[in-house]
């Protein structure tokens, strides 16, 4: 696993266009380094609408450096993602975290 969101989808592919969403913009994604609140460590967090994060590290970084590249990494994986065939939405998507 190499990132997470902390938004819920009501369906799979609610959660495959967030997925795509991202992949398209992947290479003009930025990332603020945080230190965690609890325990010792790192994590990235990409900032989403209205300030809330749209995805972050799945797990925190000893180093801040180490944080920093497992980031840059994460860019890497989602911009080769090939984009996938999926079929339009019936309705407008409705996200369960009120985003």
């Amino acid at each position: 696993m190499v990132a997470i969101t902390p938004a819920a989808f009501e369906t799979a592919g609610e959660a495959e266009r967030g997925f795509d969403g991202l992949r398209v913009v992947a290479t003009d994604l930025t990332a603020r380094i945080t230190h965690v609140r609890e325990g010792i460590g790192w994590i990235w967090v990409v900032q989403g609408s209205r300030s809330l994060p749209e995805v972050r590290s799945s797990r925190a970084y000893e180093r801040y450096a180490t944080c920093q590249n497992a980031f840059r990494r994460f860019v890497v994986l989602l911009a080769k993602q090939s984009p996938r065939e999926l079929p339009e939405p019936v309705a407008p998507l409705r996200r369960t975290d009120g985003r």
